[in-house]
């Protein structure tokens, strides 16, 4: 669940795309069905994620379980990494 107050506005995109971006597998965002390109503001931001939205990431690729990991414990943070 999204815990940031002002939810998945352009800062905290921007850092999930910057970590996302550290990582060679393929990054997805999922919400209410809809999917996108983790590593792409553009794309997170039509999610239009408030806060307490449910999120679900999904990675493909050599190292999708460690990019998972970082990318939860970004979120858990409220982005503060």
């Amino acid at each position: 669940m999204l815990s940031h107050e002002n939810g998945l506005h352009a800062r905290p995109a921007t850092k999930l795309v910057e970590t996302a971006g550290k990582f060679a597998s393929e990054i997805f965002i999922a919400k209410d069905g809809i999917v996108v390109d983790g590593k792409s503001v553009i794309e997170i931001l039509t999610l239009a994620a408030e806060q307490g939205a449910h999120l679900t990431i999904t990675a493909k690729g050599e190292d999708a379980e460690k990019a998972l990991k970082a990318l939860v414990e970004l979120i858990r943070s409220g982005f503060e990494s």
